[in-house]
């Protein structure tokens, strides 16, 4: 084995090209599932111990077939209310629906670049020049994730089978249109996520990043 090694260097190279992916979309799993994107882009069901995310249809977003309207009766001092598959919100903004997130190239994000979907956390807008996302989502925090770790959760996205699930357009509020969300204030992007060297610096990304 050693002598086939050195006969071929490229060989080792090619096997390290091949691994760097998977190792890719496991930090990427890893990111999703502390950032709780679950909580919100997989439907909830009544498990045995009560609500839990409907892992069957992870990350698929508000169901097409089920039609929800606003929550009755929501006034202050209540800003805001979810249906019981934490899937669709309704606040002041209107009524949103959470985003199809598996690899389904028609209703999720299987024809999406990476670089649109980067442009997307950092802008707050589809594909970055697309509609606003509305809440809960909380892409003002993690638009100050590194490059290498938006596009970790990128790659293990498109690692998600895909469900065909086209999720409903938001329902804006009536009545006067909201005024546009102020602008954010200026980030500096970093290509790389602090390392765990200092764990001060680690630590302070995380906060600020995750939420």
């Amino acid at each position: 084995l050693l002598t086939v090694r050195l006969a071929h260097p490229r060989a080792e190279g090619t096997a390290t090209a091949q691994a760097a992916p998977a190792a890719r979309v496991a930090h990427g799993d890893y990111l999703v599932k502390t950032g709780g994107c679950d909580d919100c882009h997989t439907p909830w069901k009544m498990g045995d111990n009560g609500p839990e995310p409907d892992m069957a249809l992870r990350l698929s977003g508000h169901p097409a077939a089920l039609v929800v309207t606003d929550p009755p009766g929501l006034k202050a001092p209540w800003l805001g209310g979810a249906n019981a598959t934490m899937t669709s919100w309704s606040g002041p903004w209107g009524r949103s629906f959470t985003a199809n997130l598996t690899s389904d190239a028609e209703t999720g994000i299987g024809a999406w670049t990476e670089a649109q979907f980067i442009a997307t956390m950092r802008t707050g807008r589809h594909h970055g020049t697309g509609r606003a996302i509305l809440p809960p989502m909380p892409w003002e925090a993690f638009r100050h994730l590194a490059d290498d770790d938006l596009g970790a959760i990128f790659a293990f996205l498109k690692s998600v089978p895909a469900i065909r699930n086209k999720v409903p357009e938001p329902v804006l509020a009536a009545g006067p249109a909201m005024p546009p969300p102020p602008s954010s204030p200026a980030i500096t992007t970093v290509k790389v996520a602090p390392s765990h060297a200092d764990p001060v610096v680690r630590g302070r990304y995380l906060v600020t990043a995750k939420g």
